[in-house]
């Protein structure tokens, strides 16, 4: 009688100012776990529709991207007919990337490959021009390469790229003033739906191709090379434009089913923590109606 007295007093007791109840503690807890997991299924609501968009755009996009690799295929066609002689280190790099994000390392592999080709000393100059398609290449290179970077280019390729996108890229290039002795254009080569990797063009210029003793051989009027070396360069921009747009978008897609993967698992990780939570309140409310009843 005496030890349910005391247990009684104890129990009657007014709990110290200010301190929560355990019961509440855990509410709060199971309050914040719920919002987090409402939070997780909408962005995994979002990755999921983005990854059918990227899939759709993939499946456009690579169409495109066969059509046009025929232009490249002519360009190469021909440099391979008409050599040309050693020209100059100073290169032109035209850098192809995008305006958009969320498709993963696709913008950072143009810009190292951009790099490692500057860290050949022996073959490419240290003051060689740089230009670049697409603002998110540029926001890196603008901080690694500031000094080179002459021109850039925005609001190309947010559908499939044409063959005039890129004809008033290579106009803009030529009508630019920069001095160079080749160019380079660096972009991303399509491997396979799930990987691409990044790979560098030659493309000859005017001078280079009159030069060249393929078209030594032959009288031709100056026009003809200097009409030559636009088509080609528009050409060559044109084929690792779509190329470049066919990486973007499965590169996205990846991204986009790998952000519904994580999403996924985080809703597992959060809903067992919450069940667990709301075990251990339940447990405690009738740990507490247990004690209460058994004092009386």
């Amino acid at each position: 009688m005496l030890a349910r007295r005391t247990l009684g007093r104890i129990a009657s007791q007014p709990k110290a100012l200010g301190a929560a109840p355990t019961n509440a503690r855990n509410m709060a807890t199971l309050r914040e776990i719920e919002l987090r997991l409402k939070s997780v299924r909408n962005i995994e609501k979002i990755t999921k529709s983005m990854k059918m968009i990227a899939s759709t755009k993939m499946n456009k996009a690579q169409r495109a991207m066969q059509a046009g690799k025929e232009y490249g295929l002519a360009n190469s066609e021909l440099f391979q007919h008409a050599p040309a002689e050693d020209s100059g280190k100073r290169t032109l790099f035209i850098v192809v990337s995008s305006d958009k994000g969320l498709c993963g390392g696709i913008h950072s592999s143009v810009t190292k490959a951009t790099r490692r080709a500057f860290a050949e000393k022996d073959k490419v100059a240290e003051d060689s021009p740089v230009m670049v398609i697409g603002d998110k290449s540029k926001a890196q290179l603008s901080r690694l390469l500031p000094k080179n970077l002459v021109m850039s280019f925005n609001q190309i390729g947010r559908d499939i790229p044409t063959f005039a996108d890129a004809a008033g890229v290579a106009d803009l290039i030529l009508t630019s003033g920069v001095q160079y002795d080749k160019i380079a254009i660096v972009y991303n080569k399509f491997v396979s739906a799930i990987s691409y990797e990044a790979a560098i063009v030659e493309v000859e210029p005017e001078a280079v191709l009159k030069e060249a003793p393929g078209f030594k051989a032959y009288e031709m009027e100056d026009d003809v090379t200097k009409d030559l070396s636009e088509f080609t360069l528009a050409n060559a921009i044109y084929a690792a434009l779509v190329e470049a747009h066919a990486c973007e978008q499965s590169a996205r897609r990846n991204a986009m089913d790998n952000a519904s993967k994580n999403a996924g698992d985080m809703i597992n990780r959060l809903t067992l923590q919450y069940n667990r939570g709301r075990q251990a309140a339940i447990t405690n409310e009738l740990v507490d109606i247990i004690t209460g009843a058994s004092a009386l």
